[in-house]
């Protein structure tokens, strides 16, 4: 899995996450879907994202370094 691959499935878990706890806990954990969507809007702008960093410590490659079969 590439850091790509790894930062979508992440966000997207967050975003499940966030929408089951809003369900049966309170609509304020919506506000974790928030967080979410403005972290990836200030990624494109800084090209920086602190779970991007987070994936590559724990030793996900970029995509640009997968080889193509």
């Amino acid at each position: 899995m590439t850091v790509e691959r790894g930062l979508r499935l992440m966000a997207g878990c967050m975003v499940l996450l966030s929408i089951a706890l809003a369900h049966f806990i309170s609509p304020y954990c919506l506000l974790l879907t928030a967080f979410v969507g403005l972290n990836l809007v200030q990624s494109v702008f800084t090209n920086w994202c602190p779970a991007m960093a987070i994936l590559r410590a724990m030793g996900l490659k970029d995509a640009g370094c997968s080889p193509i079969h």
